[in-house]
């Protein structure tokens, strides 16, 4: 099949194969996992799918002297629309740029940005290392897209987000420009840091064709405690009772009833239908893994869990996990929602919890809140009936009431899954008009033309 528009043509004599000509296919590429994106057929766009840094570098040229809007893409796991087809743009797909080179000594590896975090995992692995960025779509997801987004997930309590990984990046800067950043070293502080300029960036400075990323000695398999509440409130007091230990959690996840009534339509994973909320707390502290999950069940226990399940194994463990790993899917069976991303102080996290559903109660909807109860980043939903435009309307009513909600309560739009499309009408008001200027004008700096994924994040 040949090309269905001119840029396709002109771009396949510069980068042959990699020009997808069949839109059928290209079709697939036109949106990522944000719940509202339009629907584009696979003729509004050309997709690239490069494979070196060389395609980038060609496809940057030529966007740049066409004035063509240009859309990076990594594994399309997106939930904000940050990956999302424009019309007449170029979708450029890093997802077979997949090399992975561990450094053993230098405790590194460089890896190209198509790479999936869980096949990072498993290399690290073989070398006694590990990668700890583990978002809940680490089997789906990219380190490009991580990089693009920060992401963070569900160990953050214990080990951070990406830009604590992140040491130096390769980009490809519009108009076809090669630039490095960061070191491979384990202290540098030659030159402002670019490479935390980039990490965090969702596309709009320029394309990552490479990463350096540290590791960190392979912890001890991971033991869980699964603790069932009867009441949202005392699954809150739960989470409080958990601050009090000396050894943080790698993990504290949590689950509220409409949550966890979603999972177990959607498969049954052993959660009670009927519980208030459930939370799911992991400990890899090496030599102490055992000792610190009994030591949680006791603190779950008594702040009013009526059933606590500890891991004796890491496949019981793992078992425990899935549940909370199939959330996402669950919620998407569920139905249309909006998905929010907020993050509060740690110690606020039971306001906003309660705000969710009050706010739900209030515009006569349904919700489902849970997260990453750590560090205080909640992933909230509200459904809505897609035929019904007053529904609708109460959805988009409620998802700014949140937003404004987490303002008050000290906290921010996004904890991880970045702005997007989605959050930009709410980015000026956050950061303010002084602030707002002088991040544009950084983007104005690498992207003069503005034509990396306008739209998204600066409106």
């Amino acid at each position: 099949m040949g090309p269905h528009t001119s840029a396709d043509a002109d771009l396949a004599i510069l980068l042959g194969d990699r020009v997808v000509t069949d839109p059928s296919i290209a079709a697939s590429y036109a949106a990522d996992a944000y719940p509202q994106a339009a629907a584009l057929d696979g003729t509004e766009f050309t997709v690239v799918r490069a494979r070196t840094r060389q395609d980038v570098e060609a496809t940057l040229r030529y966007a740049a002297s066409h004035r063509i809007p240009l859309v990076p893409q990594g594994a399309r796991t997106s939930t904000t629309g940050a990956a999302c087809a424009l019309p007449g743009a170029i979708l450029l797909s890093t997802e077979l740029m997949t090399s992975i080179e561990i450094d053993p000594v230098e405790r590194i590896a460089v890896v190209g940005p198509g790479v999936i975090n869980t096949d990072l995992k498993a290399a690290a692995a073989e070398h006694g290392l590990a990668y700890p960025p583990d978002p809940a779509s680490a089997s789906m997801c990219s380190i490009g897209g991580n990089i693009a987004t920060n992401a963070g997930g569900l160990c953050c309590v214990k080990y951070g987000v990406t830009a604590d990984y992140v040491r130096g990046l390769e980009v490809v800067l519009p108009g076809g420009e090669f630039m490095r950043t960061g070191r491979r070293t384990a202290k540098g502080v030659a030159g402002y840091d670019l490479t935390g300029l980039f990490v965090g960036s969702e596309g709009t400075l320029g394309v990552v064709t490479e990463a350096v990323l540290r590791l960190v000695p392979l912890g001890d398999p991971a033991l869980t405690v699964l603790a069932v509440f009867p009441t949202l409130e005392g699954t809150l007091g739960g989470i409080a009772a958990l601050r009090s230990t000396r050894h943080t959690p790698s993990l504290v996840e949590l689950l509220d009833g409409p949550s966890i009534a979603a999972i177990q339509a959607y498969g049954d994973y052993g959660f009670p239908q009927d519980a208030g909320g459930v939370l799911l707390v992991q400990s890899d502290r090496p030599g102490h893994a055992a000792e610190d999950v009994q030591g949680y069940a006791a603190l779950l226990t008594s702040a009013g869990a009526t059933d606590v399940a500890v891991a004796d194994d890491p496949t019981e463990a793992d078992l425990l996990l899935e549940g909370r790993r199939a959330l996402n899917p669950a919620l998407k069976v569920r139905g249309p929602r909006f998905i929010e991303d907020v993050c509060v102080p740690v110690g606020r996290l039971g306001e906003l919890v309660s705000a969710v559903h009050e706010i739900a109660a209030r515009h006569g909807l349904e919700a489902t809140c849970s997260g990453h109860a750590g560090d205080g980043n909640l992933h909230p939903c509200f459904f809505y009936d897609e035929t019904d435009p007053a529904s609708l309307a109460a959805a988009e009513r409620a998802f700014d009431e949140l937003v404004r909600a987490s303002w008050e309560l000290g906290g921010t739009l996004t904890g991880e899954h970045g702005v997007g499309q989605q959050k930009a009408p709410w980015l000026a008001e956050e950061l303010g008009p002084a602030e707002l200027a002088r991040q544009r004008a950084v983007k104005a700096l690498f992207d003069p033309l503005g034509i990396m994924n306008p739209g998204r994040v600066y409106n």
